[in-house]
């Protein structure tokens, strides 16, 4: 039976990024306490999502995965968890239709709580208080309560992720994913005229081949529902190792608290404590590679946690930053494919390409967002492999956090509705733009022949 290091051994290893709280006494009742609740998601579903990135990584899929840069309690309410499903639903109908390959679809949900930071502290008027790390840790407020590491909220953070699962798996096969109600979730959806002509085209021509279809006496339950899968970093070592299980068929353990873990550019060093514990975990792993990732660093930590090269084991997401993935990226593609191994690459546009606004906002250029994209599928269609997907910060909200896109929003507008506690996201409409972006970038790669059939959108 393959077992995971202790918790002891795995703090022996120092790791980066953790909370520092004040009484250990407290955490080890919070631990047993989580080690005690059920699962919040099961091992045959990681198995699924994993045979599903392994037609990802080999052309016969394409990998949408998206969602907030942190999730937060208060954005627990049904309306913020519709929205982000409606956003990620509408870009894959896109994506589908324009690659002619069923689309993956996983959010940044359900365990999304923590932040790294590249700061420990932060001062605001003299006051230097821990910095914000995320709900799993902290609070946002500026004051000395609310910045207290508090081993508490990571039962806040089960408890959250428990309530989202549920709401997800009731509108992703209760009738809210129906192809046929594209038009109900984006009837006050687009609001720009270019996004919304389009998108509508698109869906009108969907419907004629799903009326044909039925009319023809096909009417596929694929049609009415679809399989959304939940991720989030791996970050916070004692969460994670109190919801790992070892799965009665298999004798193996599983994270229950997530379908995909993934491991940050930060914390992906070999031998250390996050790449120690995800190595003995059976659920899909993706590992984030930023400017400082090179073939020499990246290869053995690859082997680390896919010594058997599991085919959809791993997906590699590439966060270079625009001016950086052109020159960085093939060198490390050239050289993990040279191996034989096939994982499943996936672009982050969003990380390498944040600055502070002359306002005072950390923004992001919705055209230096898609010149990123550019440049990763420009690298893939130079090395002949495939782009196997993209992973995305977005909300289903009309906030006001990137600058650009066909929306136009400057840096004067990004006060109107800046709501995010961390990292900016795209709204609704970039959103959606950047899955046509995507679309015409996939309509125009040869696929690999197949025989692989899915209906799955």
């Amino acid at each position: 039976m393959k077992t995971v290091p202790s918790l002891e051994t795995l703090r022996a290893l120092r790791p980066v990024q953790q909370p520092t709280y004040d009484s250990q006494g407290q955490v080890d009742e919070v631990l047993a306490q989580l080690r005690s609740r059920p699962p919040l998601v099961f091992a045959g579903e990681c198995d699924a999502l994993k045979s599903k990135i392994a037609e990802a990584s080999v052309g016969r899929a394409f990998v949408l995965q998206g969602g907030d840069c942190a999730e937060t309690f208060d954005s627990l309410t049904a309306s913020s968890i519709r929205g982000r499903l409606r956003v990620l639903l509408s870009m894959a109908i896109v994506l589908t239709y324009a690659a002619e390959v069923p689309v993956v679809k996983i959010g940044r949900i359900a365990g999304q709580f923590a932040k790294p930071r590249s700061a420990e502290s932060e001062t605001r008027d003299g006051v230097t208080l821990p910095a914000y790390r995320g709900d799993a840790v902290n609070g946002f407020e500026f004051t000395e309560d609310s910045r207290r590491h508090d081993p508490g909220r990571l039962l806040q953070v089960y408890n959250a992720s428990a309530a989202t699962l549920n709401l997800v798996r009731a509108f992703t096969k209760g009738g809210f994913a129906d192809l046929r109600s594209m038009h109900s979730w984006n009837s006050d959806f687009v609001r720009t005229a270019q996004v919304s002509k389009r998108y509508e085209q698109l869906t009108g021509e969907i419907n004629r081949a799903l009326a044909f279809m039925i009319a023809c006496g096909v009417d596929d339950e694929s049609f009415r529902t679809v399989d959304f899968f939940a991720s989030h970093e791996a970050l916070l070592i004692d969460y994670e190792h109190s919801l790992t299980r070892i799965d009665s068929r298999t004798d193996t353990p599983y994270n229950v608290g997530g379908h995909l873990l993934w491991i940050g550019d930060r914390t992906r060093q070999q031998g250390g404590a996050h790449v120690e514990l995800l190595k003995n975990l059976r659920n899909p792993i993706g590992i984030k590679i930023g400017p400082g990732a090179t073939p020499e660093n990246i290869l053995p930590v690859l082997d680390d946690l896919d010594p058997d090269q599991e085919p959809g084991r791993l997906t590699v997401i590439s966060r270079m930053g625009k001016s950086k993935i052109r020159d960085l990226l093939p060198p490390i593609v050239e050289a993990v494919e040279s191996t034989g191994r096939k994982v499943c690459w996936i672009c982050d546009p969003m990380h390498g390409n944040t600055f502070s606004s002359a306002t005072g906002y950390k923004t992001r250029s919705f055209s230096d967002v898609a010149d990123e994209v550019n440049g990763f599928f420009d690298v893939h269609a130079t090395l002949g492999t495939w782009p196997g997907g993209i992973h995305i910060e977005l909300t289903g909200d009309d906030v006001t956090e990137c600058v650009g896109g066909a929306t136009r929003l400057v840096e004067a507008d990004l006060s109107h509705r800046y709501e995010t506690l961390c990292d900016p996201r795209l709204n609704r409409t970039q959103s959606l733009e950047l899955a046509f972006l995507v679309a015409d970038r996939l309509s125009g790669i040869e696929r690999p022949a197949t025989d692989f059939v899915s209906m799955d959108f």
